[in-house]
């Protein structure tokens, strides 16, 4: 038996760094994508990637807005394991990868991993982890693009100097 696909809604929002693809389900927030700056806007389709849109703007006013958007993103029980611990890491702090490790009992690699394929990106603060020495590590393992330019750009907006 197959399962019924659900319908994706799709909205971009243009942010100071590019462009925030928002994904949602109908019921929850499923992914935000970063898009170059040349992409094109989309107002949003449904209540959940309008809400999100909001709530970016909110966010990009005032880094300490906090998300109330549902999230659904879609992991394995370690990644969720992860991105859990992401979300506790307070506005203007990181973390290193062998911090959030020792959190999730396990080894700095496969949290970068983790890190690396959160499909609710910003939202989920995977860009609060940098690497030992507070060197920025990865972020978004991005295909195009200069995502540790992104990643600067909100560490900077938070009021975090890693490695600093």
């Amino acid at each position: 038996m197959q399962a019924t696909p659900v319908e994706a809604y799709v909205a971009r929002l243009r942010v100071p760094f590019g462009v925030l693809e928002l994904v949602s389900d109908g019921r929850a927030l499923t992914q935000v994508n970063f898009l170059p700056k040349t992409a094109s806007a989309k107002a949003p389709p449904d209540r959940i990637t309008a809400q999100a849109a909001r709530e970016i703007a909110h966010y990009l006013a005032d880094p300490h807005f906090r998300f109330t958007v549902p999230l659904a993103p879609h992991g394995t029980a370690f990644q969720q394991r992860v991105w859990h611990a992401l979300a506790q890491i307070p506005v203007g702090e990181s973390r290193t990868y062998g911090e959030v490790a020792d959190t999730v009992h396990s080894a700095a690699r496969a949290v970068g991993q983790a890190c690396g394929a959160n499909p609710i990106a910003l939202i989920v603060p995977c860009h609060r982890v940098v690497g030992a020495q507070g060197s920025l590590g990865g972020f978004m393992n991005a295909g195009e693009g200069d995502p540790l330019a992104i990643k600067r750009w909100l560490l900077a907006h938070e009021g975090s100097r890693p490695g600093a």
